[in-house]
C-alpha cells in the first residue's frame, strides 16, 4: 500500500456523474429507478429548522443557562456567528458539489479518500448519536406529558439500563451512609439518580435479568424509520407540517414568556463569569447542530445549486434569532438556577399560575409532536451519507441500493434505524450530547479547511455561491493575540490550568501554524475563522469525550484498511487503467 493511494482524490466531474446517475430527471415514479427530486427552497428551510430546533433548545439550553446565567444569550449569539462561518462554507461546497454526502463528499474532493472515509465514519457517529439524543429527550417529554393526565409510565420502561444501574449504586452508597430517600431527594442534582434507583427496583426479574429499556425512544425511532423508508415526498409533507407547529410553539414561549419576565432574574447577569458561560458551550452548540444536514438532500432538490446555499443560510438565521430571544425570555421568567431540568421550556411556565401552566401543557404537547421531525431529518441525513459511501465502494454496495418503488436508499435507511436504537437504550442525554458535538465540530472544521484548500486549486470550478473573500493577513494573527491576552488577564487561573492538557497545547500549535500560513498565503478570513472556532470549541469538551471520539476514529480507520481501501471505486478505476496500460505495453 502506497501512502499516496490514501490521499487519492475523486474528481469533481466523477462525483457529479455518479450522483446524477442516481437521480430521477423529474419527480414521477415512472422514471428510471433513483432518488426523486422533490424539494424546493421552502422545503429545505423547513428541513433545516426541523433538525436545528430539536433536543438542544428543548432540553440542553436549560443546563447551559444554569451555568452561564442570563449571559448565556451571548453564547447563543457567539455560536450563531461561529456556525455562520461554517454555514457559508457548507453553502460554498453545496453550490460547487450538489451531491449527497455532505462533509464526506466535500472531503473526497478536497483532501482525498482516507480523510473522506474518516469524516464519513465521523458523520455516522454524529447523526446516530444526535438522533439517539433526540429520541431520549422525546421520551422524557412524552412521559412528562402523559403524567400530567394521570398516566404514570413505568420508570423501568423509560430509562436506559446503565443509568438505572448507576442510579441504584449511587443511592445505595448514600443509604449506607445513613441518608434516607427523603433526605436524598433534597440533595441538588440527585433527582436523576433517584429515578434510576426506583426504575431498578420496580423492574421485574426475568431469568435473573431486569428488563430496563427506554420503550418510548425505541418506538419513535421505529416509527420514523418506517416514514423515511416510504419516500422523501411523504417525509417532506410530515416535516413541513410539524415544523410549522414547532416554530409556532417557540414563538408562543417567546411572546407569552415575555409577560412573565422579571428584571431581578437577570441579576447577576453572569453569576459564574466567563468560565460559567463557557461551560454551556456543548449544550448551546448542540442546539445549533443540523444546518449541515440540508446538504445531504442535494440529490433530491429540484435546483440544488441555487436552493441549497439559501436553505442553509436562511434556516441558520431564523434559528439564531429564535434562540437569542428564547434565552432572554427563559432566564427572565425563571431564575437560572431552576433551569437545570430536562424540559426548561415547560419549567418557564410551570410555577407562574393557572394560565402559565396551561401554556406549559401546550409546549409539552407540541414538543412531543415536533421533536419527532428532528429524528426523521437525522435519519434521512445519515442514510444518504451511507448511500454515498456505498456508491463509492467504501461500504458494501447494498448501502447504495435504491428502492424501486419508494425511491429511497432502503437498506441504509433500515440500518440507520437499527443503529440509532442502540445508544438510545444504553446512554443518557448527557453522555451523547458531547459525543455528538465533537463529531459535528470535526466535520465543520474539515469543511472550512476544505474551502481553503479548494481556494488554492484553480482547476476546481466555482458554484453559483462562494464564500466572500476577506484578506486575513492583518486580521487573524492580531485577533488571536488580543483574545489570548484577554484570557490571561481576566482569567489567569483558568488559563494556567488549560496548559496542562495535551489537546490545548495541540490547539495552540495549530493556531500558530494557521497564523503563519494566513500571513504567507493571504487566506480567506471566513473559512479560516470557522476552522479556528471549531478547533477551539473542541478543546472545551472533556477528556472522556475525546477518548470516545478517538476510539471511534481508530475503529473506523481499521475498517477502511480492512475493507474500504481495496473495494473503493476509485481504487478499482485506477487499477483497471494501470492494468490496461500494462497490457498495451
Amino acid at each position: 500500500m502506497k501512502f499516496r493511494d490514501l490521499l487519492r482524490k475523486k474528481d469533481l466531474s466523477m462525483i457529479l456523474t455518479d450522483g446524477r446517475a442516481d437521480c430521477h430527471a423529474g419527480g414521477s415514479s415512472s422514471d428510471a429507478d433513483g432518488l426523486r427530486r422533490e424539494l424546493g427552497l421552502t422545503d429545505l428551510v423547513a428541513f433545516g429548522i426541523a433538525v436545528i430546533v430539536g433536543a438542544g433548545i428543548f432540553s440542553t439550553i436549560g443546563n447551559a443557562a444554569y451555568w452561564g446565567g442570563p449571559a448565556v444569550v451571548f453564547l447563543c449569539i457567539f455560536m450563531g456567528l461561529a456556525c455562520g462561518c461554517s454555514a457559508l462554507c457548507y453553502a460554498d461546497f453545496a453550490s460547487r458539489i450538489p451531491i449527497a454526502g455532505s462533509a464526506y463528499t466535500y472531503s473526497y474532493a478536497a483532501f482525498g479518500e482516507v480523510i473522506a472515509w474518516v469524516i464519513g465514519w465521523d458523520l455516522i457517529m454524529e447523526y446516530t448519536v444526535a438522533a439517539s439524543a433526540v429520541s431520549i429527550s422525546w421520551s422524557d417529554y412524552f412521559t412528562s406529558l402523559i403524567s400530567g393526565y394521570g398516566i404514570e409510565f413505568p420508570r423501568f420502561l423509560s430509562m436506559d439500563y446503565f443509568s438505572a444501574s448507576k442510579g441504584v449504586q449511587k443511592i445505595g452508597e448514600l443509604l449506607s451512609q445513613g441518608h434516607t430517600l427523603e433526605t436524598i431527594g433534597r440533595i441538588p442534582g440527585m433527582s436523576f439518580a433517584l429515578s434510576g434507583y426506583h426504575a431498578w427496583n420496580e423492574a421485574p426479574l426475568v431469568f435473573g435479568i431486569r428488563p430496563i429499556l427506554d420503550l418510548p425512544a425505541l418506538c419513535v425511532v421505529v416509527l420514523l424509520t418506517a416514514v423515511s423508508y416510504t419516500g422523501i415526498r411523504e417525509s417532506k409533507r410530515i416535516t413541513n407540517g410539524l415544523v410549522t407547529i414547532k416554530t409556532a410553539t417557540v414563538l408562543l414561549v417567546i411572546i407569552a414568556g415575555a409577560f412573565y419576565v422579571r428584571q431581578e432574574n437577570w441579576s447577576p447577569f453572569a453569576p459564574n463569569g466567563l468560565p460559567g458561560v463557557l461551560k454551556g458551550v456543548s449544550g448551546v452548540f448542540f442546539a445549533y447542530i443540523g444546518f449541515d444536514a440540508i446538504s445531504n438532500t442535494a440529490e433530491e432538490c429540484r435546483n440544488p445549486q441555487r436552493d441549497l446555499p439559501r436553505g442553509i443560510i436562511y434556516s441558520l438565521l431564523i434559528c439564531t434569532f429564535l434562540y437569542v430571544a428564547l434565552a432572554l425570555v427563559l432566564t427572565g421568567a425563571v431564575n437560572y438556577k431552576d433551569l437545570r431540568v430536562g424540559d426548561p421550556l415547560v419549567a418557564a411556565f410551570s410555577g407562574n399560575g393557572a394560565n402559565a401552566r396551561m401554556i406549559a401543557g401546550i409546549v409539552a404537547a407540541s414538543a412531543v409532536v415536533t421533536m419527532a421531525t428532528v429524528i426523521l431529518a437525522l435519519a434521512i441525513s445519515q442514510s444518504r451519507v451511507m448511500m454515498s459511501m456505498g456508491r463509492d465502494g467504501l461500504l458494501p454496495s447494498i448501502f447504495h441500493a435504491i428502492h424501486p418503488r419508494f425511491g429511497t436508499p432502503w437498506f441504509s435507511t433500515l440500518f440507520t434505524g437499527a443503529v440509532v436504537i442502540v445508544p438510545s437504550q444504553l446512554m443518557n442525554l448527557a453522555d451523547v450530547t458531547d459525543l455528538c458535538s465533537i463529531g459535528t465540530l470535526f466535520a465543520f472544521a474539515l469543511v472550512c479547511g476544505g474551502v481553503l484548500v479548494l481556494e488554492e486549486d484553480k482547476s476546481v470550478s466555482r458554484g453559483k455561491f462562494k464564500v466572500p473573500y476577506i484578506d486575513s493577513r492583518y486580521i487573524f494573527t492580531p485577533a488571536l493575540l488580543v483574545i489570548a491576552s484577554a484570557c490571561c488577564i481576566f482569567s489567569p487561573r483558568e488559563a494556567a490550568v488549560l496548559w496542562r492538557y495535551p489537546h490545548v497545547i495541540g490547539f495552540a500549535a495549530v493556531s500558530a501554524l494557521l497564523a503563519y500560513v494566513s500571513f504567507r498565503k493571504r487566506l480567506s478570513l471566513i473559512p479560516l475563522a470557522g476552522l479556528e472556532i471549531c478547533l477551539y470549541l473542541m478543546t472545551e469538551l472533556g477528556r472522556t469525550t475525546w477518548l470516545g471520539f478517538s476510539v471511534w476514529l481508530v475503529i473506523g480507520l481499521g475498517c477502511y484498511l480492512a475493507y474500504g481501501r481495496k473495494h473503493s471505486k476509485l481504487h478499482r478505476v485506477r487499477a483497471s487503467r494501470t492494468a490496461g496500460v500494462t497490457k498495451n505495453n
